[in-house]
């Protein structure tokens, strides 16, 4: 018998304390929030490479050797930063050609240029094409503000979150309070090119004009937000 008013006093304590918890809890609204800034590009991060084929691997180093030097002593003329040009992949590789029965060697060299001002970018991709380099790995456009942009994001993110909030609870008599949890998802995206010239014009056809056109740079926050209710 004991027991079972043991029992039964348990539940009605966890019953009391159950309601309690509701009773306690404070009204509040949950929403989310987008902001959006948009930019156009200042600076531009490109990936070339020097490839060359061969039997014989001296000579395709050599070829490759040669071709790197030229494209060095042309961004020299740029008195870019030192750091900003930087050597990200060497290497010389051996493949067997099964059918022939016989060893292809390939030299690469991937170099990375980090151009800060965007208004010499065609100049120097003209110029890198006339050293002979054989591939444009990527150009990636972007913005010396890219910081200030999220910055901006995020709090046109959170305004249009609290106006959401007020828009829902204005017709209830409440007022939004104090944030009680914010979580971020900010995102770039950025401009890819949208015209490249893969190699110059020869003698016949005449010069190259502009090589790109430069998008816009989208940065987007977007957050949900818990706020207390007044």
């Amino acid at each position: 018998m004991k027991k079972i008013l043991f029992f039964a006093a348990i539940m009605v304590s966890m019953a009391a304390s159950a309601q309690i918890q509701v009773v306690d809890q404070k009204p509040q609204i949950s929403v989310s929030g987008e902001g959006k800034v948009k930019a156009v590009p200042d600076q531009a991060r490109i990936s070339i490479a020097v490839e060359n084929r061969g039997t014989n691997a001296n000579d395709i180093k050599k070829q490759n050797d040669a071709i790197t030097e030229k494209v060095v002593a042309f961004l020299k003329r740029f008195n870019l930063p030192k750091g900003d040009v930087q050597t990200q992949k060497v290497s010389l590789t051996p493949q067997y050609d099964y059918d022939k029965k016989k060893y292809t060697h390939i030299a690469n060299q991937t170099i990375v240029i980090f151009l800060k001002d965007i208004s010499k970018y065609d100049e120097l991709m003209s110029g890198l094409v006339d050293t002979g380099i054989t591939r444009v790995n990527y150009i990636n456009f972007e913005s010396s503000k890219e910081e200030q942009y999220k910055t901006e994001a995020r709090k046109l993110a959170m305004q249009n979150a609290k106006k959401k909030a007020e828009d829902y609870v204005s017709v209830l008599g409440q007022k939004v309070s104090k944030a009680l949890n914010i979580n971020d998802n900010t995102q770039i995206v950025y401009p890819q090119e949208q015209r490249f010239m893969a190699m110059k014009a020869d003698a016949v056809g005449g010069g190259a004009g502009e090589t790109v056109i430069l998008g816009e740079i989208e940065i987007t926050a977007n957050v949900s937000v818990s706020f207390l209710l007044d």
